[in-house]
């Protein structure tokens, strides 16, 4: 009878070792911005984080921006490798960011069953305005070619137009 209770406390400590039931969160976000990159003429949100913890082979971190254009929220999800220990997450191209307004992201660590891990919620505000990009991309192709729509002849234009946001 000792052995059978001291075999399944032995069983029940092996197994508890096994889950992450609470401790430290696997991700520590180390940075957030928006990255405008005005010879292609869009904006993307960038967040960095550094893996804190290991996290189980096949977990994801999904990561949901708010859509400044308004709408539904932009949607991202990545796979978490073992042996890497930065974690970039870019959103796809977004439109109509406005300078100093606070934009919602959530991030969420999801185990390979699809349990939440951890999850982080998190504002990115950015310093200009979207206006600061051109109306179309400045290059085209794999060459970064000139645009012909806006360098007509392969000339500059004397002003060039700037992004704007539908309203």
């Amino acid at each position: 009878m000792r052995r059978i209770v001291l075999s399944t406390l032995i069983a029940a400590a092996a197994l508890a070792g096994c889950q992450r039931e609470t401790g430290p969160d696997p991700l520590k976000l180390t940075g957030k911005m928006f990255v405008f990159n005005y010879r292609l003429a869009y904006a993307t949100y960038t967040i960095t984080l550094n893996k804190a913890e290991p996290v189980p082979d096949g977990s994801v971190v999904v990561a949901t921006f708010e859509n400044p254009a308004g709408g539904q929220p932009l949607t991202l999800t990545r796979k978490l490798f073992p042996k890497l220990d930065k974690v970039v997450l870019e959103s796809p191209d977004i439109t109509c960011v406005k300078k100093e307004r606070p934009y919602a992201v959530t991030i969420e660590v999801k185990g390979p069953d699809g349990a939440t891990l951890q999850k982080l919620e998190t504002t990115v505000i950015s310093d200009v305005d979207q206006s600061v990009l051109p109306g179309r991309p400045l290059v085209v192709g794999p060459a970064y070619d000139k645009n012909p729509e806006v360098f007509r002849n392969g000339l500059a234009p004397t002003h060039f137009d700037t992004a704007a946001c539908p309203t």
